[in-house]
């Protein structure tokens, strides 16, 4: 296997990873570096749809007790049937949208200055979410009723434009429907789980042509570094919003975007692949 390939699926993997959780965009950033890198083709599309599913199974590990009491308790008890109707619920605004829409976006927005403009956008809901009075209604995700998870689902379905932030959407949408911030937090890493899992599994069957054991090697590389960087992500997060508001990433949007629009004006950097 190519070092030089290897080491592009391990920058993509930690991007992936430190990404797919903060309001900053996933999508937004494997797009610019992947292109920076070179890596922007059908098989580095595909590359980022496998990664994925490392950063998936690090919400999964770090909430392994609460997701096999939701499941053990699925047939009988009504608080985990609540819960997996919220994440349902919660689900299909994205699925249906993303069905409906997703080729068209993938077609005029997945491009570097869109999604650097988007960026700049995000950063100004994020700082007017965080400047309004914050009234909360719900502590905890199990506080949530159907109409709600709906509410964030719709939110969540802002992400199919890039980035936006499928995480950022969520979370953000939590905090102007009552949510606290742990609980729009968690919620967000919970509805990852079937959103960017049926995502995963359904573009792998579209592009099951791409596959190839010769990938495996570049694909167990960046899934590693998705896992390892993501896991350390969601706990370095739910630490963080213990004392602090999200106002940083907002600014940290804006500083990202104005650098890629920046560098694009000057020609300093060839944005034009992505």
């Amino acid at each position: 296997m190519d070092p030089i390939l290897l080491l592009k699926a391990l920058i993509l993997g930690l991007v992936e990873g430190f990404t797919e959780f903060l309001p900053i965009s996933s999508t937004g950033h494997l797009i610019l570096a992947g292109d920076l890198l070179d890596f922007n083709d059908d098989r580095g599309k595909l590359f980022e749809i496998v990664i994925q599913s490392g950063a998936i199974l690090a919400v999964v590990w770090e909430y392994r007790t609460r997701i096999g009491a939701v499941l053990g308790g699925a047939l009988h008890d009504r608080g985990a049937q609540r819960f997996l109707l919220n994440l349902l619920v919660a689900f299909l605004p994205l699925a249906v949208l993303g069905l409906l829409f997703g080729k068209a976006i993938k077609a005029h927005l997945f491009n570097p200055i869109a999604v650097a403009t988007t960026f700049i956008l995000g950063a100004f809901v994020i700082l007017w979410a965080e400047k309004r009075q914050h009234r909360i209604r719900f502590e905890s995700v199990d506080e949530l009723g159907v109409v709600d998870a709906f509410k964030l689902g719709l939110a969540q379905a802002l992400a199919l434009i890039p980035g936006t932030s499928r995480s950022g959407a969520t979370i953000i949408g939590g905090l102007f429907f009552g949510l606290s911030r742990k609980a729009a937090t968690e919620f967000s890493f919970f509805l990852a789980i079937p959103t960017l899992g049926a995502a995963t599994v359904y573009q792998l069957y579209k592009e099951r042509h791409l596959l190839a054991f010769d990938d495996v090697g570049m694909w167990a590389v960046g899934f590693v570094a998705a896992f390892v960087s993501a896991f350390l992500c969601v706990r370095w997060l739910l630490r963080y919003i213990s004392s602090h508001d999200f106002t940083v990433f907002a600014w940290y949007r804006i500083v990202f975007g104005l650098v890629v629009l920046v560098t694009a004006h000057f020609g300093l950097v060839d944005w034009s692949h992505g």
